[in-house]
């Protein structure tokens, strides 16, 4: 899955970073890769702080649901998004060295475009291979995630979004009137796997090392 997150920051990034002349082409991949590990470091930090509600309320909101204040316009009011994007205009600064002005070019574009193409291909159902199961599974240690409720079947993540964004029957609360799930403890296991994942990346360089290894 990161390697999809990944062709997707490169496929943004083509005019804000490959075609800027303010990013040296010999940094051009290095900044996608950076970029990329500011999005998932973000998921993950969010994830291991208890708010995967954060990151479905991000997800079911949809990536051009205007009714809902969605598209780009909407991620740049999200707090998350916000937090990523600052992030990485001081990696930007700091690490490459570039003008204020011109990295905030670039956070405030490639940032929110990628999250917004993230979005759709996790909504989208003709894409059985994008869904927020492998998303949540690569920043937990996991592979394709697999939750299970206090009635012991098994529940997909997936199934839990298209409830929100497909009229399903989930409440505010996150009870499903017949899915047997409770959220609090899904978001209980979610925060343990993502705070042990992390600690085992060694506060997220290794995701970096694997990013990385996507740049051919």
């Amino acid at each position: 899955m990161l390697d999809q997150i990944f062709n997707i920051v490169k496929q943004f990034g083509q005019d804000t970073v490959v075609d800027n002349p303010d990013v040296p082409n010999e940094q051009n991949n290095e900044v996608l890769a950076d970029a990329t590990k500011t999005i998932t470091s973000g998921f993950q930090n969010v994830l291991a702080g208890g708010g995967f509600q954060n990151i479905l309320d991000l997800f079911k909101g949809g990536g051009n649901t205007a009714g809902s204040g969605g598209g780009i316009g909407g991620l740049l009011k999200n707090p998350m998004v916000t937090m990523m994007v600052g992030y990485f205009i001081s990696k930007l600064v700091g690490k490459y060295k570039m003008a204020p002005a011109s990295a905030s070019n670039v956070a405030n574009s490639l940032i929110p475009n990628a999250l917004n193409g993230i979005i759709n291909q996790t909504n989208d159902p003709n894409n059985p291979g994008f869904t927020l199961d492998g998303l949540i599974g690569s920043l937990t240690g996991g592979g394709q995630q697999e939750t299970s409720g206090d009635s012991g079947g098994g529940f997909s993540l997936q199934n839990l979004l298209e409830q929100f964004t497909g009229g399903g029957n989930a409440d505010a609360g996150g009870n499903s009137g017949g899915g047997g799930f409770d959220l609090q403890d899904i978001i209980g296991g979610l925060t343990k796997k993502a705070q042990g994942n992390f600690e085992n990346q060694g506060g997220g360089g290794g995701l970096m090392d694997l990013i990385k290894g996507f740049i051919k």
